[in-house]
């Protein structure tokens, strides 16, 4: 049997033709293989929970770990082998320092927000007076790379290996094909923000451009360097990679935001509040903002879709447990003010890693009872939409009205059985297009 070889620049070449039908029918795919995870049995669903194994971390050298991820789904088996930096345990003064104070005694540029005209040359004139001052914030990542790197092999039912995928792009893509699942169902994308700059950033940033572009005015990059910042708004503007995306709007606009501003913590309430989605793609260690931008009486007018995809241990957490904390208290219906419903669950990927991994999760001391894995959400989703469409009932339209314009949190720690969905998918497409090296024989 050939085997298809997928290098990471086979990977990248390949996704950057992909069309809005194909991220459709991927995303697809990919649901329809969490619903099978999250609703079959062991005995009917090859691809159930229960037969997927928990990956293993194993410490390497230079505060490095590496991740083994088994997965199989009904015509696949996998494994995934990531290595990824190792975030430290931050001490509680640096914690308390990066959600409740500005920093003090520290040189930081006084320019505000960039807000990104549509040409790249005003882009660099806007940044040309922008010093880089160093940060202490472990609220964000650092400047050392967080990018995973591995690989990911796949076999056949029968255990014939067929394809072999470098898997540093492929997991971005993965992990935002996932996080967009819900945000495509939202009634209101008019703005987005998003913290980190990197490769999960960039795909969270392209797929709900791909999706909802047409509908996307206002994309915030929150992130603590302004030049790897600045690096990404280049990109995104002078590419002919993302040319279609960004001139498919006239009224879209880019904005940058860094920890590095003296009005820093004022811009990033601004951006917070008027976001209608939140993706939060860096691997922190303490809460990105204050709970307070949300749990507020002002915070808590407006719903949102947040996503929280970077922090993987339990020690790392990007979303403040008193914000989650209020997503599953009960509601008594006693208050005075308009708030967005909320549907007193937190939306993860996958109960059992999120109760062990998950450190917003595990902070705020969630219980399993207070979890909906997203597989298990679309299964509901769907009845309901039955149910509609054959005239037999109103659905839920409590789920649907949460779900379109409620406060969702989703929280995702990845999963094996992610990787291996979309890399054959992806392996199909690639062969289809004559992408990659096929080993006759193998």
């Amino acid at each position: 049997m050939p085997l298809t070889v997928l290098s990471n620049a086979d990977i990248h070449s390949l996704l950057l033709t992909l069309t809005h039908d194909d991220i459709a029918e991927l995303q697809h795919n990919l649901a329809e293989a969490l619903h099978d995870y999250s609703t079959g049995t062991q005995e009917s669903t090859i691809g159930c929970s229960a037969n997927q194994p928990q990956r293993i971390a194993v410490p390497a050298a230079n505060n490095q770990t590496t991740l083994f991820m088994p997965a199989s789904t009904s015509t696949s088996r996998g494994i995934k082998i990531m290595t990824l930096a190792t975030a430290p345990v931050p001490s509680p003064s640096l914690s308390r320092l990066s959600i409740d104070s500005p920093r003090s005694g520290s040189p930081v540029p006084r320019s505000p927000s960039i807000a990104s005209s549509r040409s790249s040359t005003t882009l660099a004139s806007h940044t040309s007076s922008i010093s880089s001052a160093p940060s202490a914030d472990p609220s964000v990542a650092s400047s050392q790379t967080t990018t995973p790197r591995g690989s990911l092999t796949l076999l056949t039912s029968t255990g014939i290996p067929y394809a072999f995928l470098d898997a540093e792009e492929l997991t971005a893509f993965r992990t935002a094909l996932a996080s967009t699942i819900i945000f495509n169902r939202r009634s209101n994308v008019h703005s987005i923000t998003v913290f980190g700059a990197g490769m999960q950033a960039k795909w969270h940033i392209r797929l709900a451009l791909m999706l909802r572009g047409s509908e996307i005015h206002h994309v915030d990059i929150i992130n603590r360097s302004f030049a790897r910042a600045k690096e990404l708004m280049q990109e995104i503007y002078t590419s002919p990679d993302w040319e279609g995306l960004r001139n498919a709007n006239s009224k879209l606009a880019f904005s940058i935001v860094s920890s590095e501003y003296i009005e820093y913590h004022r811009l990033l309430k601004e951006h917070i509040r008027k976001a209608d989605a939140i993706f939060l793609c860096t691997p922190s260690t303490s809460p990105l903002f204050p709970a307070e931008h949300l749990t507020s009486t002002e915070g808590r007018k407006k719903g949102r879709y947040i996503s929280a995809i970077g922090s993987y241990r339990p020690h790392m957490c990007e979303i403040h447990p008193n914000i989650l904390s209020q997503a599953v208290a009960p509601d008594h219906k006693r208050y005075h003010h308009k708030h967005a419903d909320k549907g007193g669950v937190i939306v993860v990927d996958s109960l059992e890693a999120c109760l062990k991994e998950a450190g917003e999760i595990i902070q705020a001391r969630i219980t399993a009872e207070q979890l909906v894995e997203i597989g298990e959400l679309l299964m509901v989703k769907k009845a309901s939409m039955m149910e509609i469409e054959m005239g037999t009932g109103e659905g839920e339209k409590g789920l649907r009205k949460w779900l379109e314009g409620g406060n969702v949190i989703y929280k995702s720690v990845g999963i094996g059985l992610m990787d291996v969905c979309v890399g054959e998918d992806l392996v199909a497409l690639a062969m289809e297009r004559g992408v990659g090296t096929r080993v006759e024989s193998f």
